[in-house]
């Protein structure tokens, strides 16, 4: 076995142990904690509901297919192969179908490929925009989310095509 898998439990412990010295009802001080969990869930659901409700849109609707043919010339100019537009179009939006999409490109070429390999990038170089605009925008009274989500969209977008880039290099 390895030692990874005894950080948690330890760390656990630790915690415990320091609660104990210092007195602290570590129980009693959890549960008021999820007790402020409680607001938050009730706050974000809307806007989760709302995310995945449009990330299934999206694909059923077949705009993502068509976006994936319309963005295939300009991301063969930059470098990035054509079979891992899904997965540059759905990461934003979906990390579970980002994910399948993933998988699905590294069993049909491989994890050492160049597809491979930029797939692996694209995947782990981003977040899913929308889902974590969500969350922090429902916590936030100023909701001026556009400047944000469009930031993101293009750090996301620069990682991906850098990413491959060095791929091709290295």
């Amino acid at each position: 076995m390895s030692w990874t898998l005894y950080i948690l439990p330890v760390l656990f412990a630790v915690v415990l142990i320091i609660a104990a010295v210092r007195k602290v009802k570590a129980y009693d001080c959890f549960a008021e904690g999820v007790k402020g969990a409680i607001p938050l869930l009730y706050s974000l659901f809307p806007y989760i509901a709302a995310v995945s409700v449009l990330t299934e849109l999206f694909e059923v609707s077949g705009l993502s297919d068509g976006l994936r043919r319309a963005l295939t010339p300009a991301f063969s100019a930059l470098g990035v192969p054509k079979e891992i537009a899904p997965l540059f179009l759905i990461k934003p939006f979906s990390g579970s179908g980002s994910l399948s999409v993933l998988g699905e490109l590294l069993s049909n070429y491989g994890a050492d490929s160049y597809i491979g390999r930029c797939a692996s990038v694209v995947y782990a170089s981003g977040e899913t925009v929308f889902y974590l605009s969500a969350i922090y925008f429902a916590g936030v009274k100023d909701k001026k989310p556009t400047l944000p989500v469009l930031i993101a969209f293009a750090a996301n977008f620069f990682s991906a095509v850098l990413g491959c880039l060095f791929c091709r290099i290295l």
